[in-house]
């Protein structure tokens, strides 16, 4: 562009403070993302087949727990803070080479979300309740299960998603598109 600025992050003249810290939200998001595939990924791998196993007692009695131990600010932070870093990343990086796949990542991001919200989250709920523990799991486990496996591909594909816009800014920086990432 005439006035030397090449992209809507902040690259090019004078805006390298603002490109660090849009590669910054881009790091932070791909990591929240990776976090939350990866939480999902060992239910869907270990934690539920290994339930599986159990009586209907022990089942509903280990998942109660997990429900409860689960909601800590830790796990919360991410959870919570993984759709909104991929949004941010998305709008950040407009104009720039990795928007396309930063704004998939981000839609990804924020399904996987509203799955655990919409799906999870309520059968979790049911399984608090009071009731026959063979009742409980009837209602619960293959219908979780399932959902669970949707919010690990929808995470999964926004980490693989935010990991091409990086890839795809880092690549546009060394052949001069914009000033690499710092």
């Amino acid at each position: 562009m005439a006035d030397g600025v090449r992209s809507m992050d902040g690259a090019g003249t004078g805006g390298g403070r603002r490109s660090r810290a849009t590669t910054g939200v881009l790091v932070a998001a791909t990591v929240a993302a990776g976090l939350m595939a990866g939480t999902f990924y060992v239910f869907a791998c270990a934690v539920m087949p290994a339930l599986a196993r159990s009586d209907d007692r022990v089942y509903v009695d280990v998942m109660r727990d997990v429900n409860d131990v689960i909601q800590n600010p830790v796990f919360l932070l991410v959870f919570m803070a993984a759709p909104v870093l991929a949004g941010v990343a998305a709008w950040r990086l407009r104009g720039s080479p990795g928007r396309r796949w930063a704004w998939a990542g981000a839609v990804a991001a924020v399904a996987a979300f509203l799955v655990t919200v919409a799906c999870n989250v309520p059968l979790n709920d049911g399984l608090a309740g009071a009731g026959d523990p063979a009742v409980l799991r009837e209602r619960f486990e293959d219908p979780w299960v399932a959902w669970n496996v949707v919010r690990t591909l929808l995470s999964s594909a926004a980490l693989t998603c935010l990991s091409a816009a990086a890839v795809t800014r880092a690549r546009a920086g060394r052949a001069g598109d914009f000033p690499p990432p710092a």
